[in-house]
């Protein structure tokens, strides 16, 4: 069964056929792709095969992408989720983009913080990874700031608009998150 998960102001659920719109929002609008490794959307059929990927990956035990809702709100503000989620290695990806309309809001940080604690709890996962474009510094810092280690750059690892890119790999592990928390600290 797929988990919703909540925190003070998102209801972070699965994604559905109607959430095709929110998905074309966010997709189509280049702010959002540019430091992705994803073609900008230009139709509502790209759209609709993003949600079939999401809920196959899910099935699949591949990944799981959550849709990012504000409390008392219908339609989603982003997306946020496992990439290359391996259960018996008891790892995976973290992935997430919100809609530029809602960012330096604090919802980033919020889902970011529940679905680690969910993938560390109940996934039973024990490394968390990052990939980010260099150039990404929002994310960048973002990442930094929830506790994640930069590790080293993977040379020419995405494409964005038939062009190489650079990007730095993160980790966040369970037990230096544990570490952190026993020690008090917030990050």
């Amino acid at each position: 069964m797929f988990p919703t998960l909540e925190t003070e102001r998102l209801v972070l659920r699965e994604i559905s056929k109607e959430d095709a719109e929110g998905i074309f929002a966010c997709f189509s609008n280049v702010n959002v792709t540019r430091y992705y490794g994803q073609d900008t959307l230009e139709n509502i059929e790209q759209a609709e095969a993003f949600v079939d990927f999401f809920a196959n990956s899910f099935k699949e035990n591949r990944g799981i992408r959550w849709g990012i809702e504000l409390k008392g709100t219908q339609g989603l503000i982003g997306t946020i989720g496992f990439n290359a989620w391996s259960p018996k290695h008891k790892r995976a990806e973290i992935g997430y983009e919100i809609h530029p309309n809602h960012w330096r809001k604090g919802y980033t940080f919020e889902a970011i913080s529940k679905v680690i604690e969910h993938g560390f709890d109940e996934f039973g996962l024990t490394r968390i990874g990052a990939v980010v474009f260099t150039d990404n510094e929002a994310s960048n810092k973002l990442l930094t700031k929830m506790g994640f280690l930069k590790e080293g750059v993977l040379r020419d690892y995405m494409y964005q608009n038939g062009e190489a890119y650079d990007t730095y790999v993160y980790s966040l592990l369970k037990y230096n998150r544990e570490r952190s928390s026993a020690n008090g600290d917030k990050s």
